[in-house]
């Protein structure tokens, strides 16, 4: 079976095994989730838990104009068709974001906003005010009021997004609510 897989090294020089980036200059989007669950890792692709509702709100917010199915293949052709990158804050894969420390979040986070700064995509796309909130703090840039949808906040020319996470952690949000933040999302860059 096909599937995503590198290793990295994190910063006190382990091994572990997570997802590569699906990154290139000037995308449409780069979906940023908090990290990889192990799931993914197992699967080879992003967002491959199957109770994430990532890819059934994305078919139907008209995002990406097709049903996809979870699948190494969606993620490539939406990399590959729609410009749509994946990469997370965290490259680190735990079982729940309580597992996360403070130090995987200062270690990744200048990463990612290197690569924002150099690939320049049109809107780098947080998924959950919790991703976009750790992302900031890990920088310095302590941001305590994080609306949904466009930040007032740029990394270089790359306009910031945050929807709520479509992980099945997440019940306080429903399909609909994450379905019309995709839907404004898709507005924005013309979809």
């Amino acid at each position: 079976m096909t599937r995503l897989s590198t290793t990295f090294t994190d910063q006190h020089g382990e091994l572990f095994e997570s997802l590569p980036d699906l990154l290139a200059p000037h995308l449409n989007l780069i979906s940023i989730g908090l990290n990889p669950g192990f799931r993914s890792i197992e699967a080879g692709f992003y967002f491959a838990n199957p109770r994430n509702r990532f890819w059934r709100c994305l078919s139907s917010s008209g995002l990406s104009g097709h049903l996809y199915q979870p699948s190494l293949d969606a993620n490539i052709k939406l990399y590959e068709r729609h410009g749509i990158g994946f990469t997370d804050v965290v490259k680190r894969p735990t079982a729940g974001a309580a597992d996360l420390r403070v130090s995987d979040y200062r270690y990744w986070a200048p990463l990612l906003r290197q690569h924002l700064k150099n690939l320049q995509p049109k809107l780098a796309w947080f998924h959950g005010k919790v991703a976009f909130k750790n992302y900031m703090n890990a920088l310095g840039e302590t941001k305590q009021d994080i609306d949904w949808g466009l930040q007032d906040l740029m990394e270089g020319q790359t306009r910031i997004y945050v929807s709520p996470n479509p992980s099945p952690a997440n019940a306080a949000f429903s399909d609909a609510d994450i379905t019309e933040s995709y839907r404004r999302l898709a507005e924005m860059i013309g979809n």
